[in-house]
Protein backbone atom coordinates (compact mmCIF):
# COMPACT_ATOMS: atom_id res chain seq x y z
CA UNK A 1 0.00 0.00 0.00
CA UNK A 2 1.23 3.55 -0.67
CA UNK A 3 2.12 5.79 2.24
CA UNK A 4 -0.68 8.36 2.47
CA UNK A 5 0.21 10.13 5.69
CA UNK A 6 3.16 10.98 7.90
CA UNK A 7 2.95 11.07 11.69
CA UNK A 8 5.61 13.15 13.36
CA UNK A 9 7.37 13.27 16.68
CA UNK A 10 7.97 16.87 17.81
CA UNK A 11 10.86 17.24 20.23
CA UNK A 12 14.31 16.88 18.59
CA UNK A 13 12.57 15.94 15.34
CA UNK A 14 10.80 19.13 14.26
CA UNK A 15 11.74 21.32 17.18
CA UNK A 16 15.27 21.71 18.59
CA UNK A 17 14.32 20.64 22.10
CA UNK A 18 17.87 19.84 23.20
CA UNK A 19 19.16 23.24 22.09
CA UNK A 20 16.27 25.09 23.73
CA UNK A 21 16.59 23.04 26.91
CA UNK A 22 20.32 23.76 27.17
CA UNK A 23 19.98 27.49 26.50
CA UNK A 24 16.92 27.88 28.72
CA UNK A 25 18.42 26.02 31.67
CA UNK A 26 21.68 27.97 31.50
CA UNK A 27 19.84 31.31 31.53
CA UNK A 28 17.50 30.14 34.28
CA UNK A 29 20.32 28.99 36.55
CA UNK A 30 22.10 32.30 36.02
CA UNK A 31 18.98 34.26 37.01
CA UNK A 32 18.39 31.99 40.04
CA UNK A 33 21.94 32.58 41.26
CA UNK A 34 22.83 28.94 40.61
CA UNK A 35 25.18 29.43 37.69
CA UNK A 36 28.19 27.84 39.44
CA UNK A 37 26.39 25.26 41.55
CA UNK A 38 26.51 22.41 39.02
CA UNK A 39 29.88 23.00 37.40
CA UNK A 40 29.77 23.65 33.69
CA UNK A 41 26.54 24.29 31.75
CA UNK A 42 26.90 20.86 30.14
CA UNK A 43 27.20 19.20 33.56
CA UNK A 44 24.11 21.03 34.76
CA UNK A 45 22.20 19.99 31.65
CA UNK A 46 23.24 16.36 32.13
CA UNK A 47 21.79 16.37 35.66
CA UNK A 48 18.60 18.07 34.48
CA UNK A 49 18.16 15.60 31.64
CA UNK A 50 18.78 12.68 34.02
CA UNK A 51 15.99 13.92 36.29
CA UNK A 52 13.78 14.49 33.26
CA UNK A 53 14.27 10.96 31.94
CA UNK A 54 13.66 9.41 35.36
CA UNK A 55 10.43 11.20 36.11
CA UNK A 56 9.16 11.20 32.54
CA UNK A 57 9.52 7.42 32.69
CA UNK A 58 7.37 7.40 35.83
CA UNK A 59 4.76 9.52 34.08
CA UNK A 60 4.80 7.21 31.03
CA UNK A 61 4.25 4.26 33.35
CA UNK A 62 1.24 5.95 34.95
CA UNK A 63 2.95 6.37 38.33
CA UNK A 64 2.65 10.16 38.50
CA UNK A 65 0.69 12.96 36.82
CA UNK A 66 2.13 15.22 34.14
CA UNK A 67 2.41 18.08 36.62
CA UNK A 68 3.74 15.75 39.28
CA UNK A 69 6.66 14.65 37.15
CA UNK A 70 7.59 18.30 36.62
CA UNK A 71 7.56 18.92 40.36
CA UNK A 72 9.67 15.85 41.06
CA UNK A 73 12.20 16.87 38.41
CA UNK A 74 12.70 20.18 40.21
CA UNK A 75 12.99 18.54 43.64
CA UNK A 76 15.60 16.06 42.39
CA UNK A 77 17.60 18.62 40.45
CA UNK A 78 17.72 21.08 43.36
CA UNK A 79 18.23 18.35 45.94
CA UNK A 80 15.25 19.68 47.91
CA UNK A 81 12.77 16.82 48.41
CA UNK A 82 10.64 18.89 50.81
CA UNK A 83 9.90 21.56 48.21
CA UNK A 84 6.14 22.14 48.05
CA UNK A 85 4.17 21.61 44.87
CA UNK A 86 3.61 25.37 44.58
CA UNK A 87 7.31 26.12 45.02
CA UNK A 88 8.32 23.48 42.49
CA UNK A 89 5.70 24.73 40.02
CA UNK A 90 6.94 28.30 40.37
CA UNK A 91 10.57 27.27 39.80
CA UNK A 92 9.61 25.23 36.76
CA UNK A 93 7.56 28.07 35.28
CA UNK A 94 10.50 30.44 35.59
CA UNK A 95 12.62 27.87 33.73
CA UNK A 96 9.92 27.53 31.07
CA UNK A 97 10.07 31.26 30.36
CA UNK A 98 13.74 30.96 29.38
CA UNK A 99 13.17 27.67 27.56
CA UNK A 100 10.37 29.15 25.43
CA UNK A 101 12.54 32.13 24.51
CA UNK A 102 14.96 29.67 22.88
CA UNK A 103 12.39 27.73 20.82
CA UNK A 104 13.37 27.17 17.20
CA UNK A 105 12.72 24.75 14.36
CA UNK A 106 15.42 22.75 12.66
CA UNK A 107 16.18 24.38 9.30
CA UNK A 108 15.05 21.36 7.26
CA UNK A 109 11.53 21.25 8.73
CA UNK A 110 9.63 23.82 6.67
CA UNK A 111 11.20 22.77 3.36
CA UNK A 112 10.19 19.11 3.84
CA UNK A 113 6.69 19.96 5.03
CA UNK A 114 6.28 22.17 1.98
CA UNK A 115 7.62 19.42 -0.28
CA UNK A 116 5.17 16.86 1.12
CA UNK A 117 2.16 19.15 1.54
CA UNK A 118 0.54 18.13 -1.73
CA UNK A 119 1.26 14.42 -1.55
CA UNK A 120 0.79 13.35 2.08
CA UNK A 121 -1.45 14.08 5.04
CA UNK A 122 0.24 14.95 8.31
CA UNK A 123 -0.32 14.44 12.03
CA UNK A 124 1.58 14.40 15.31
CA UNK A 125 2.03 11.70 17.93
CA UNK A 126 3.87 12.96 21.02
CA UNK A 127 4.66 11.50 24.42
CA UNK A 128 3.87 14.87 26.00
CA UNK A 129 0.51 16.59 26.55
CA UNK A 130 -1.74 18.65 24.29
CA UNK A 131 -1.50 21.49 26.80
CA UNK A 132 2.26 21.48 26.29
CA UNK A 133 2.56 20.70 22.58
CA UNK A 134 -0.35 22.60 21.02
CA UNK A 135 0.94 26.04 22.14
CA UNK A 136 4.44 25.05 21.07
CA UNK A 137 3.31 24.13 17.56
CA UNK A 138 1.30 27.34 17.30
CA UNK A 139 4.24 29.45 18.48
CA UNK A 140 6.45 27.78 15.87
CA UNK A 141 3.85 28.31 13.14
CA UNK A 142 3.26 24.60 12.56
CA UNK A 143 -0.10 23.72 14.12
CA UNK A 144 -2.11 24.25 10.92
CA UNK A 145 0.19 21.84 9.10
CA UNK A 146 -1.19 18.87 11.07
CA UNK A 147 -4.66 17.37 10.90
CA UNK A 148 -4.37 15.65 14.27
CA UNK A 149 -2.37 16.07 17.47
CA UNK A 150 -2.35 12.94 19.62
CA UNK A 151 -0.53 13.11 22.97
CA UNK A 152 0.21 10.52 25.63
CA UNK A 153 -1.12 12.54 28.56
CA UNK A 154 -4.62 12.64 27.09
CA UNK A 155 -4.43 9.26 25.38
CA UNK A 156 -3.43 7.37 28.52
CA UNK A 157 -0.73 5.38 26.72
CA UNK A 158 2.65 6.44 25.38
CA UNK A 159 5.18 5.41 22.76
CA UNK A 160 6.57 2.80 22.22
CA UNK A 161 3.29 1.07 23.12
CA UNK A 162 1.61 -0.15 19.96
CA UNK A 163 -1.69 1.29 21.16
CA UNK A 164 -0.32 4.85 20.93
CA UNK A 165 0.61 4.47 17.27
CA UNK A 166 -2.66 2.73 16.41
CA UNK A 167 -4.63 5.52 18.11
CA UNK A 168 -2.84 8.13 16.01
CA UNK A 169 -3.54 6.14 12.83
CA UNK A 170 -7.20 5.86 13.85
CA UNK A 171 -7.32 9.64 14.36
CA UNK A 172 -6.23 9.99 10.73
CA UNK A 173 -8.70 7.32 9.63
CA UNK A 174 -5.95 5.26 8.00
CA UNK A 175 -4.55 1.76 8.55
CA UNK A 176 -0.96 1.57 9.87
CA UNK A 177 0.26 0.20 6.53
CA UNK A 178 -0.56 3.57 4.93
CA UNK A 179 1.23 5.69 7.55
CA UNK A 180 4.89 6.52 8.15
CA UNK A 181 6.23 7.68 11.50
CA UNK A 182 9.24 9.99 11.79
CA UNK A 183 11.06 10.41 15.10
CA UNK A 184 14.53 10.84 16.58
CA UNK A 185 14.45 7.97 19.09
CA UNK A 186 15.46 4.57 17.67
CA UNK A 187 13.56 2.55 20.26
CA UNK A 188 10.64 4.72 21.40
CA UNK A 189 9.88 6.07 17.92
CA UNK A 190 11.29 3.76 15.26
CA UNK A 191 10.96 0.35 16.87
CA UNK A 192 7.56 1.26 18.34
CA UNK A 193 6.24 2.39 14.96
CA UNK A 194 7.65 -0.67 13.23
CA UNK A 195 6.04 -3.02 15.74
CA UNK A 196 2.69 -1.27 15.25
CA UNK A 197 2.84 -1.87 11.49
CA UNK A 198 3.78 1.65 10.36
CA UNK A 199 6.68 2.50 8.09
CA UNK A 200 9.26 3.53 10.69
CA UNK A 201 11.69 6.35 9.91
CA UNK A 202 14.45 7.05 12.39
CA UNK A 203 15.89 10.56 12.14
CA UNK A 204 19.50 10.23 13.27
CA UNK A 205 20.69 13.79 12.80
CA UNK A 206 24.25 13.30 14.04
CA UNK A 207 24.71 9.96 12.30
CA UNK A 208 26.71 8.55 15.20
CA UNK A 209 24.18 6.60 17.21
CA UNK A 210 24.89 3.03 16.20
CA UNK A 211 23.00 0.72 13.86
CA UNK A 212 19.54 1.09 15.41
CA UNK A 213 16.75 -1.50 15.28
CA UNK A 214 16.21 -3.68 12.24
CA UNK A 215 13.38 -3.09 9.83
CA UNK A 216 13.38 0.71 10.10
CA UNK A 217 14.52 3.43 7.72
CA UNK A 218 17.38 5.61 8.91
CA UNK A 219 17.86 9.14 7.62
CA UNK A 220 20.29 11.83 8.74
CA UNK A 221 18.18 14.80 7.69
CA UNK A 222 14.58 15.47 6.74
CA UNK A 223 15.66 16.37 3.22
CA UNK A 224 15.98 12.62 2.62
CA UNK A 225 12.36 11.93 3.54
CA UNK A 226 10.56 12.81 0.27
CA UNK A 227 12.81 10.49 -1.71
CA UNK A 228 12.31 7.71 0.80
CA UNK A 229 8.54 8.04 0.68
CA UNK A 230 8.59 8.12 -3.12
CA UNK A 231 10.56 4.86 -3.21
CA UNK A 232 9.31 1.43 -2.22
CA UNK A 233 9.77 2.08 1.49
CA UNK A 234 8.84 -1.40 2.66
CA UNK A 235 11.01 -3.51 0.39
CA UNK A 236 13.30 -1.33 -1.71
CA UNK A 237 17.02 -1.22 -0.95
CA UNK A 238 17.12 2.43 -2.05
CA UNK A 239 15.35 3.55 1.10
CA UNK A 240 18.22 2.65 3.44
CA UNK A 241 16.24 0.21 5.53
CA UNK A 242 18.16 -1.23 8.49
Amino acid sequence: MPIRAVLWDIDDTLFDYTGADAAGLARHLRDEGLGDRYGTPSEALALWRKATELHWGRFSAGEVTFQGQRQDRVRDFLGEPALTAAEADAWFERYVGHYRAAWTLFPDVLPVLDALAGSHRHGVLSNSSEANQDPKLRHLGLRDRFEVLVCAAELGVSKPDTAAFLAACAALGLPPAEVAYVGDQPEIDARGARDAGLTAVWLDRDGRRGPGPGGVHRIEGLGQLPGLLAADTRFGARSGIR
